[in-house]
């Protein structure tokens, strides 16, 4: 916390996370920084306070600070370009969790909203995490489905965790808290901007295992998250309605590891096939080491 508030020597957030990784200790990479000297700074040391303070006021609020090195950190994540230093989170997090982003327009139609619906609760009857952005719209649909259907939901969000955005959906962002897990990784107290929530898109794309679109506009969010997915090397399924109506599904429905679903059995057949390929990898492997 006290480095990424530094910065020293105008380094960015994604460098200093290479390199607490690379070190394995950010106090490692504090000392590079601010290796002490003959005299203590105190302007330095005040910074270490603060942000122990900061952990244990956040904590006293039911935050928890989970960051790169930490166990619970997610696992999917270390892979991607955008890995966050850290994500201040709530609820059970797991470092392994098996899911799916459900996303779309937030000005849904009734029927996009029923689709969200339909395919959140059958992720969660095949033991799937539903995950999605606790926006208006498809993502409220999907959480509210997948914890109808008694399953696991993780949102993530584009604000600090003690903001409630939107705020008609306070109940349901507590809600998850308590039955699965929501995620941030912006600062707890930080408000909504036009930067944050495309930041979170590209986090949330390389969370799971896949990304189905359901539905969405020209210019909507969902096109930087399944965008996104793509260069994490995730899956992402398109509902066809989407690709009729989208220039750029129909482009991204080109690209390798795109498919296009006309129905809930094809959407069902698609991540079957993908939940297999880990499987399907690990026996290959291991046929070679057996041929050796």
């Amino acid at each position: 916390m006290a480095l990424l508030r530094a910065q020293p020597q105008n380094t960015t957030w994604r460098e200093l996370t290479e390199q607490v990784r690379e070190s394995g200790s950010a106090l490692q990479v504090w000392d590079h920084y601010f290796r002490a000297r003959w005299t203590p700074d105190e302007a330095h040391e005040r910074m270490l306070s603060d942000a122990a303070a900061d952990l244990r006021s956040w904590a006293a609020s039911g935050l928890r600070f989970v960051s790169v090195l930490d166990p619970l950190y997610p696992r999917r994540l270390l892979d991607v370009v955008e890995t966050p230093p850290f994500l201040i989170t709530q609820g059970r997090v797991d470092p392994v969790d098996e899911g799916v982003s459900v996303i779309g327009s937030r000005a849904a139609s009734e029927q996009g909203r029923a689709i969200a619906a339909t395919i959140a609760t059958h992720l969660v009857e095949t033991g799937l995490t539903v995950i999605s952005g606790l926006a208006a719209g498809i993502d409220t649909a999907a959480h509210t489905a997948a914890l109808a259907a008694g399953g696991r939901t993780v949102a993530f969000i584009g604000t600090g965790s003690l903001n409630y955005f939107p705020p008609e959906n306070r109940d349901l962002q507590r809600r998850i808290a308590s039955e699965g897990a929501v995620l941030s990784q912006f600062w707890p107290r930080a408000s909504p901007s036009k930067a944050s929530f495309p930041m979170r898109n590209a986090v949330m794309s390389g969370y799971g295992l896949a990304t189905i679109v359901v539905e969405a506009g020209e210019h909507c969010g969902a096109r930087i998250h399944a965008r996104k997915a793509v260069e994490h090397g995730r899956p992402v399924v398109l509902i066809d309605r989407v690709v009729a109506v989208t220039s750029w599904a129909r482009t991204l429905a080109r690209c390798p590891g795109v498919w296009v679903a006309s129905g809930l059995q094809d959407v069902a057949d698609i991540i079957a096939d993908i939940r297999q390929q880990p499987k399907a990898i690990e026996q290959a492997l291991y046929a070679l080491a057996q041929d050796r």
